[in-house]
């Protein structure tokens, strides 16, 4: 994988962008800024109206001509529908402009696509919120966070560099790297980390169950313990925030990505099952000084990744 240089005030042009939730939002509010001629197009009048009252693009229609004489496309769109595209969008699309996606996985995505458009670049913005929809777009949503593309050997550089021109106005750190690679690494490190979270905050929700009857005459009988359960909502912080975020957002984007990259998915749990046996068996073994280096090694990684 290679970083190029940022030159975020190389290209304008006119783009059009296919969705206007948090990614689409973002570029175009950070794209009309830099001088753009931005086109938005969605599906409800409703969300039109609110992209105008925002500002998400100079012009914003539910009609696919909308896109007409865009020089660049950005299908701002949720992986099923990248996956099983619109024929009506497909018939809208300028036959001569760049067309990339911003899915967070890229193999599949570009099987579907390479054989519909002759200039088509898989492309991931890696960046976002846990927010969704028309009101999500934020300004400098990608400033100094990775863009990856994903070219094949049939890539068109032209189209490669338009890309890259798109990263630069919006100030990402424009990366290259293998779609099968790509695909791997967010399994890892975007894609593991929703299921994770989502698993702890379920373990903190059942921890509160009261325990069975002793047989002493206490209380419990196995069902949840409404005492218990709102201590712990009490007590959690900002850790267990920084560790179940992504577990606690947008649980049709977490399904969508777990679903297009089952293999890279569930190889991800078994290495993460792996470590967390490891470090179970450590805790059930009493071997302290052992924990304490499993641990002293996490916090040495850390940095690398961040």
């Amino acid at each position: 994988m290679t970083a190029q240089t940022m030159h975020p005030d190389q290209t304008t042009g006119v783009v059009g962008l296919v969705g206007l939730g948090l990614i689409g939002g973002s570029l175009g509010l950070d794209l009309s800024a830099r001088g753009w001629d931005v086109r938005g197009l969605v599906r409800r009048e409703s969300t039109a109206a609110r992209a105008r009252q925002r500002g998400l693009a100079g012009r914003v229609s539910t009609d696919p001509a909308v896109l007409a004489g865009c020089q660049l496309v950005v299908l701002a769109l949720p992986l099923d529908q990248l996956l099983a595209p619109d024929p009506a969008l497909l018939a809208a699309l300028p036959p001569e402009a760049v067309i990339t996606d911003v899915g967070s996985v890229k193999a599949p995505v570009l099987r579907t696509w390479q054989g519909i458009v002759p200039r088509f670049v898989a492309s991931h913005p890696m960046a976002g919120t846990a927010e969704a929809g028309v009101e999500a777009g934020v300004r400098h949503l990608f400033r100094g966070r990775p863009w990856v593309v994903t070219p094949t050997p049939d890539t068109d550089p032209a189209a490669l560099e338009a890309v890259r021109g798109l990263s630069d106005a919006v100030e990402a750190r424009f990366l290259l790297c293998d779609p099968k690679a790509h695909d791997r690494a967010v399994a890892l490190i975007s894609h593991l980390p929703v299921l994770v979270g989502a698993a702890l905050l379920q373990a903190a929700d059942r921890g509160v169950a009261a325990a069975p009857a002793s047989g002493d005459g206490s209380a419990g009988d196995g069902g949840v313990d409404a005492d218990a359960r709102a201590l712990v909502r009490a007590l959690a912080s900002s850790g267990f925030a920084d560790t179940t975020r992504v577990g606690g957002g947008n649980p049709e984007l977490g399904a969508l990505m777990a679903r297009c990259n089952r293999e890279q998915v569930l190889a991800a749990l078994t290495s993460y099952r792996r470590s967390f046996d490891q470090l179970e068996g450590l805790l059930q073994e009493e071997r302290w000084a052992d924990l304490h280096e499993a641990l002293a090694a996490g916090q040495r990684l850390r940095p690398e990744f961040l």
